[in-house]
């Protein structure tokens, strides 16, 4: 019988919120998407501009269910020393089924309801 010694290496997930784009444009304008009635148990995360195959490519608004404990980022673009880059955003770790201020979209008059 032989005897196999085995290097085990720990290695941590990481997960990348953004792509750089170097020398890249900025983003167009946001476009004006119509916000649909409310959705109860659903948050409203608002289109942006994604970057796909060399190019920027807008990417529709959509309902997602919340999540407890839970606040939702939404995607942002920001020049950096390297271009123009894109911060996905996403679920995170806080909050009590509400997304922050600054991440997704609280449709009229839910503020005041709780739902945002």
């Amino acid at each position: 019988m032989s005897a196999f010694s085995f290097n085990h290496a720990l290695a941590e997930p990481n997960i990348s919120w953004g792509i750089t784009i170097t020398g890249g444009t900025p983003p167009p304008d946001m476009r004006n998407e119509p916000i649909p009635p409310p959705r109860a148990g659903y948050v409203w995360i608002p289109g942006y501009w994604n970057w796909q195959s060399g190019a920027h490519v807008w990417v529709s608004g959509r309902w997602e269910r919340q999540r407890t404990g839970y606040v939702y980022a939404e995607p942002v673009w920001r020049e950096g020393p390297k271009g123009w880059e894109l911060h996905r955003g996403g679920w995170r770790p806080g909050g009590k089924d509400r997304h922050r201020h600054g991440g997704g979209h609280c449709p009229p008059g839910q503020q005041k309801k709780g739902n945002c």
